[in-house]
Formats: structure tokens, sequence, C-alpha cells
């Protein structure tokens, strides 16, 4: 079987497997758990052989047209280098974790089926991205994940909570979706074709007219997609979906297929030092920013939610100084590690009956009771702050060997202000990082009163994938040479100064966070304020869904859960307040576009109720008053009627006399 047919596979068995399951979930329930299960497994085999025989050697073409337009062709392409070869595979790996999770974690879900679907549906249709090699094959899969998106972050629609957080969802990405689709057609009437290679082709012959403007409509949807500031508000809302959702968003699709685009086109996005500039003013503020956030949440998803926003900031940071094999890099490693962290959270929520931090505090024995979750989201963790020889330390030194690179004009590809933006803001985000990292593990697993309720061992399939990620987030960084061809050629070692600094601030920034906790939590009350008390038997998504309607602070005011022993409020002082509503960023939202949109609703419907319907009224009015005058003159009797006619050929035969003599006269 030759490549390109394996390739071709890979997207289309999840997806068969979505429709097979839509169709068969009510009449044969029994298929709904294979269905799901299968062909992610089979298609993350393929794209482990698609990736062998494409070894980071020369990309892999083919194309047949799909419908001929008249002008720009449109085809059905593949462009698989060495980028999609290995971002593909982590697509697979992590859909199919997250695909066995599900089996346990929603067994008792009655709407699996739909769920089981969607996911695989959203997996086929990041593959797609991934391998595509037209630009308008892209879109689709593009689009599809944000309808995908919309029903699994509502798949709780019970709750008002995930309702508006699905809705926030599709309605924030597609904001970002508008500039984006004006530039794809931009770009190609420029390039006189959507096909990737004809448009890199036409960038290095400097066929391109409008490359900053076309760059900056792009990064509009990118920033929308891949939750960047300012269009990153509606991933933190998104964990009202379940949690297996969460890792499938944060690690491998939606969030992720931003990053990749950019960098499939970084040749485009490099002929304009504008658009560099700003994408690296947009990765500093993102990464600063939601490390400031995650440090003041309670809710555990929330934590890590904010911290999927500033990894993907010191991805968009990597390409800011022009090196794509960085920021791939950093993305798989973070695909790896942050589906750990979802899928371990998932288990730590069903054990304390609440996503809570504060109430976690108040408890203790998590390390004794869940040991899989609680070993493998440490060595999440570790590799999420950076800490050698864990995968995030390798992959976050290359982006800020790159940032250095380019700072100290070593490299020349991107301004060398755009290098030092995303060294300063990246070494900042290293040590907060490391602090936030360190809280969410002391407050989940070193808390202080009485055991929560023992709800038994986890199953099998939620724990056993637990130590298939970890694998990949302890070692995946130690491959870093082996890789070097998959990632454009060049070394991704780290520098001595880079990692002195890097890993010297995760440790001052841990250290720093242990000693605030260390020095409070003599503080801390034996009453679990804000937890939830789920029954024994009750499946953890049972248990999560109770959690988001009866936590406010999850989605409500989040400063409510006043924590003495919490080493972020210590940490934060009077900065915390703001940090936990995002910078009251949504707030902002609120008063520049919510608000005028309803007062102009409100106006249209005055005009509406007022005007328009005032004209139509009078119109029926003046009718029924007529009719009415017409009814009255309507006696039925025929005396009347012979008078009438008498009286009216009177009146006809005086006015045709007197009309006759004045035409006469005249």
């Amino acid at each position: 079987m030759t490549t390109t047919t394996l390739a071709v596979l890979v997207p289309l068995l999840p997806f068969l497997g979505a429709a097979a399951g839509l169709l068969l979930g009510r009449t044969a329930p029994g298929f709904v758990r294979p269905l799901a299960v299968l062909p992610p497994l089979a298609a993350t085999a393929l794209a482990v052989a698609v990736a062998v025989r494409q070894g980071g050697d020369k990309a892999i073409d083919a194309a047949t047209q799909l419908t001929p337009t008249g002008s720009v062709p449109i085809d059905l392409a593949l462009h698989i280098d060495g980028f999609a070869a290995l971002v593909a595979v982590l697509v697979g790996l992590v859909a199919s974790c997250v695909q066995i999770y599900s089996t346990a974690y929603l067994r008792d879900d009655p709407r699996y089926a739909s769920y089981a679907a969607l996911v695989s549906l959203f997996t086929a249709a990041m593959l797609l991205v991934v391998y595509s090699g037209d630009l308008m094959v892209l879109l689709v899969g593009w689009e599809i994940m944000g309808i995908c998106s919309y029903f699994l972050v509502g798949h709780y629609w019970e709750t008002p909570e995930a309702r508006a957080a699905s809705l926030k969802a599709f309605l924030v990405t597609k904001l970002g979706d508008v500039p984006f689709l004006i530039g794809l057609f931009a770009l190609a009437t420029d390039a006189g074709t959507f096909r990737i290679t004809g448009i890199l082709d036409a960038v290095a012959a400097g066929g391109i007219d409008h490359p900053t403007l076309i760059a900056l409509l792009l990064l509009a949807g990118v920033a929308g997609k891949s939750a960047q500031f300012p269009l990153h508000t509606w991933l933190p809302d998104a964990m009202a979906g379940p949690t297996p959702v969460s890792a499938l968003i944060h690690a491998a699709t939606m969030v992720a297929a931003g990053i990749y685009f950019v960098a499939r086109l970084l040749p485009l996005f490099a002929a304009s030092a504008a658009a560099l500039t700003v994408l690296a003013v947009m990765a500093a503020v993102t990464m600063v920013g939601s490390a400031l956030a995650a440090l003041a949440q309670d809710d555990i998803k929330r934590v890590l939610a904010y911290s999927t926003i500033g990894q993907l900031g010191y991805m968009a940071g990597a390409l800011a100084v022009a090196d794509r094999g960085a920021a791939v890099f950093h993305l798989i490693s973070h695909g790896a590690f942050k589906a750990l962290l979802f899928l371990a959270a998932g288990v730590v929520i069903h054990a304390a009956g609440t996503n809570s931090l504060a109430a976690m505090s108040r408890m203790g024995g998590f390390a004794r009771r869940i040991p899989d979750a609680y070993w493998t989201m440490t060595i999440a963790l570790l590799a999420l702050a950076a800490i050698p020889p864990f995968a995030g330390f390798f992959s976050k030194e290359a982006v800020l060997v790159a940032a250095e690179h380019t700072a100290l004009r070593e490299s020349t590809t991107a301004p060398g202000a755009a290098g030092w933006t995303v060294l300063i803001a990246g070494l900042v985000t290293a040590l907060l990082t490391a602090a936030y990292a360190a809280r969410l593990w002391l407050l989940a697993f070193r808390g202080q009163g009485a055991d929560a309720p023992d709800h038994g061992r986890e199953p099998l399939p939620m724990t056993g994938v637990l130590w298939v990620l970890a694998v990949p987030s302890l070692g995946f960084g130690l491959t870093y040479g082996y890789f070097d061809d998959w990632f454009d050629g060049h070394s991704l070692a780290p520098t001595v100064v880079t990692a002195v600094l890097g890993v010297g601030l995760s440790l001052i920034g841990g250290l720093i966070t242990y000693a605030a906790w260390r020095t409070r939590r003599t503080l801390a009350t034996r009453t679990p304020m804000g937890a939830v008390a789920a029954h024994p038997d009750a499946s953890p998504a049972a248990t999560e869904a109770e959690a988001i309607t009866t936590h406010t602070p999850v989605f409500g005011d989040i400063a409510s859960a006043a924590d003495p022993t919490d080493p972020g409020r210590i940490l934060l002082g009077p900065l915390h307040r703001h940090a936990a509503t995002g910078f009251h960023l949504d707030a902002v939202y609120h008063v520049l576009f919510v608000r005028p949109v309803q007062a102009g609703a409100d106006l249209v419907r005055f005009l509406d109720r007022e005007v328009v319907d005032t004209y139509v009224r009078g119109a029926a009015t003046g009718t029924n008053w007529l009719g009415q005058l017409v009814r009255r003159a309507q006696t039925g009797n025929v005396q009347t009627y012979l008078s009438a006619l008498l009286a009216g050929s009177v009146v006809l035969v005086i006015a045709a006399v007197v009309l006759s003599h004045a035409n006469a006269g005249s």
C-alpha cells in the first residue's frame, strides 16, 4: 500500500467511525464503544507508518482536482512533511487515549454514543487540517472542529454554564474566522492557487503583493482558534465540557490548529516584519497574562486552561522569531503532558467530588488513594514547569534559544525587537509557570484535613492511559537530536545561558510558592469548604457535572472561595482579584461589544414595534372601520336598496347635467 493511500486513510477512518457510531448508537449500542476506540487506534498506527516512511525527508505531495472553479482551482491535496507526520501521530495518540478514557469516564452517560461520534469527527477534522495540502480543504477541517467544539463543550447542556460556554466558544472563534476567510481569499488571489506548495513558491518569488495585510488577517483567525490575546477568553469557560473533551481540545486539536497553520505558512508571515512583531507582542501578552491568571484560579481545570493559553503563547513566540521547528517541537511535547494533566485532573475531580482547589486543600490522602493520578500528574507538572529531564524542558528551551538568537541578531529572519519581546516574556512566564504548577500540586495533593469519601479505585481504562501519556511526557524531549531532520534540519538543543536562566527561574518560582504555602498552611481549616458530596458509586462524569452546577467559584465569583493558605493569594496580593477574573477582559468585551449590540437590537425592536407595526396596525384599523361602515349598509331590506339605487341615480344625473353645462359654458 502506498504512502499516499495510508495518508488518506488516516483522517478517513475516524470519520467513518463517527458516521457508523451515530447510525448505530440507538439500534446497536454494543458497537458504540468499539467504533469509538478502534478507528482512532487504527489511524494512529497508520499515522506512525506514514511518519516512518516520510522519515523527515522531502515532503510527500499528491493532489487531484476537486472541482473546476474557473479561476483559482480547489484540489484535494496532501502535503506531508516532517511536521505533519509527527503532529498526526500526536493527534491520533491523544484521541485514542481520550476515547479509551471516556469509555469508563462516561460509562453511564445516556448521550455517550453522540459524544464518542463527535470526538471521532473532531479527530478526523484535525487530521484533515494536518495532512491537507490545499487551504480550502484545510478550511473544511478548520470549521468542522469549530462545530464539534460547540457540541462537545455543551455536552452537559442541562447546566447554564455549559450552554453559555459552548455558545461563547463558537462565537469568539467565528469572530476570528471572518478576517481569516478574507485573508485566505486574498492570499489565493495573489498567489493564483490555494495549494500550500504553490503559495510558498509565490512567497519565495515575491509574488504576494500584500503580505502584511494578508498575514494580519490570517492572524485574527489564528488568535481565535489558538486562544491568543485578545480572543482567548473562550478557552477557560470551555472547561464546562467533560474533562476528556478538555484534554482533546487543549492537547491535540482546535487550539493546536492555529499554531500549526502559521508553521505551515511561516515564510508568508516572515515576509512581513510588522506581522512578526504583532505576533511577538500578542504572544508575550498571552504568556504573561495567562500565567498570572492561572496563579489565581480556584478551579483545577481553569488553572490548566490558562496554562494551555500560556504554552500556546510560547509556540506563537517561536513562530514570531521565525523558528517553526521550536514551535512544533513544543506543540508535540505540550500535547503529551497537557493531555496527561487533564485526564489526571478528571481522576482527581472524581476522587475529591469537586474541582475546587480550595476544597481539595482541606482534604487529605489523595496521594495514597489515587496513586496513578498522583505520580503521572507529578510527571506532567514537572514537564509543564520545564524541569529537566522532562519533555517540557527541552521544548521550552528550544523556544528560548530561538528567541535568544533573534534578539542577539544571530538570526536575521525576524526583527530583533521580536526576539527580545519573546525572550523576556518567556523567562518571566517560566517563573510564573513553575509557581502555578507547584501551587496546583500542593493544594491538590498536600491538603490538610479529613479524607474525602472513598470512591474506590478508578477503572483501568482511566488509569492505564495516564501511564501511556507519561512516557512521552518524560522521554520525548530526550529525542531532540533524532528529530533534527524533521524540524527543518537545525539543532533544538538548549544552550547554557537559556538553560541556566530558564531552569533557575523555574526553581525560584516553585520554591517561592512552596515557602508561601508552608508559612500559611497552619491557618487551614479542616472543613472541606465548597466540596461536593458525590455518591461513591457515581460515575466520574456525574461527579463532574454536579461539581459544575454546585461549585459557585468555578464559573461565578471566582475570588469568593477564600483560602488563607492559597499561595496564589499571597504571591499576587492585590493583583489576585483582577487575575482571578482574567483581568476583566470579559467585562471589557461586554461594554465594548455586547452592550452596543444589545442597544442596537433594542432600537430595531423599538422601530419595528412603534413605527413599522404602527403603520401595519393603522392599515388594518382603517380597513376594519371601512368594513364596519359597509356592513351597516347591508340591512337586507329591498326597499332600502331600491331607494339608495334611485337616490344614487338622481345624483349621477344631476352631476352629469351640471358637468355638461359647465363644459358648454367654457
